[in-house]
């Protein structure tokens, strides 16, 4: 196959990938609206004073729930596949041949996919179930975005970035990025549910609707914690070791004071702040939810935000371009930010 080949199978992978995964979406929720089964029926099944009619239309609903559940898994699963299917193909379309992590576009696609793929393979282990509509949300919007505004074409690596560091340095950052979002969810949900469970006690009536799926705060706590725990020591390998060592090889500095440096390190300020509070000052719960929230919206600015606010970085990796230097640039004549 050409290059040209390869990344039109690329965009048609991403496009095809971010199809499976709206489809997905909507079988979850799907899965969401058949939660609302009446409240009266759910009594009388526990009480046992429930006739035939009602105990087999809540089997039958039972299994519909279950049905919805898993086919929405096997899509998702499907387009992580596919997912990877458009890496490759970004990969094989440059010349000489190399890994998909040239510009912002590309690690946007790679940071997403390891979101898909580590839920996919966490799924049963952590039974993260409940997790499927939030994480193919995520997915799609933020596919949504790349191809938006991030896309770039293929183009050879800039000097800066073709070196062996980038793979050690991106692999980390992207895996440790993965488990982070999967985190971040959970601790959002803890808000969520325990709000939710407030005004349940409130108005006397029990959790009802998909946020009955929800594990219990305590679960969701225990984890987020798991989850962070793992994050952090990769997110530390990337930062602090790997990025600092690159930075040498590429700008003979190891430390540049560069924007996208400096909310790394402010991120990993912020996990080690949440980890430290929770193993010395016993922060559990709300407290310890809302800084991983903090946390996680840093990473995804200095992910993605710091492109757009700054003019200065240089992990911009944005190509060169020859500019029409007419009054009136053509529109294909404009560099893009990536």
């Amino acid at each position: 196959m050409s290059n040209t080949a390869w990344e039109t199978l690329s965009n048609q992978a991403v496009a095809m990938a971010g199809l499976v995964y709206f489809i997905a979406l909507l079988v979850h929720l799907a899965e969401w609206a058949s939660l609302r089964q009446p409240a009266r029926d759910r009594e009388l099944v526990a009480a046992g004073g429930a006739g035939s009619e009602v105990i087999e239309e809540s089997a039958g609903h039972a299994q519909r729930v279950a049905f919805l559940g898993r086919l929405g898994y096997l899509l998702t699963a499907l387009g992580c596949a596919i997912h990877f299917v458009s890496l490759l193909g970004r990969g094989m379309a440059a010349d000489p041949n190399r890994v998909p992590w040239g510009n912002m576009y590309e690690f946007t696609l790679s940071g997403t996919f390891v979101v898909a793929l580590l839920y996919v393979v966490l799924y049963k282990k952590l039974a993260l179930n409940w997790m499927g509509p939030l994480v193919v949300a995520f997915l799609v919007a933020t596919l949504m975005t790349a191809v938006i505004w991030l896309h770039d074409e293929v183009a050879p690596l800039t000097e800066a970035l073709n070196s062996p560091w980038l793979v050690i340095h991106v692999i980390s950052a992207i895996i440790a990025t993965g488990a982070f979002t999967l985190g971040g969810i959970a601790s959002i949900m803890y808000l969520v549910r325990m709000r939710a469970e407030r005004r349940a006690r409130a108005a006397d009536r029990e959790l009802s609707g998909w946020l009955a799926r929800v594990p219990q705060l305590d679960a969701l706590d225990r984890l987020a914690y798991r989850v962070h725990a793992f994050a952090f020591p990769v997110w530390t390998f990337a930062v602090l070791i790997t990025g600092p060592i690159w930075a040498h090889e590429a700008w003979s500095r190891y430390w540049n004071w560069d924007p996208k440096e400096v909310w790394a390190f402010i991120t990993w300020v912020v996990y080690a702040g949440y980890l430290h509070a929770r193993a010395t000052a016993g922060w559990k719960g709300r407290k310890a939810a809302m800084l991983a929230i903090i946390g996680l919206a840093t990473l995804w600015f200095n992910f993605i935000g710091i492109n757009y606010f700054s003019t200065t970085s240089q992990h911009s990796y944005a190509a060169e371009r020859i500019v029409d230097q007419t009054p009136f640039p053509a529109p294909n004549s404009i560099p893009l930010r990536g």
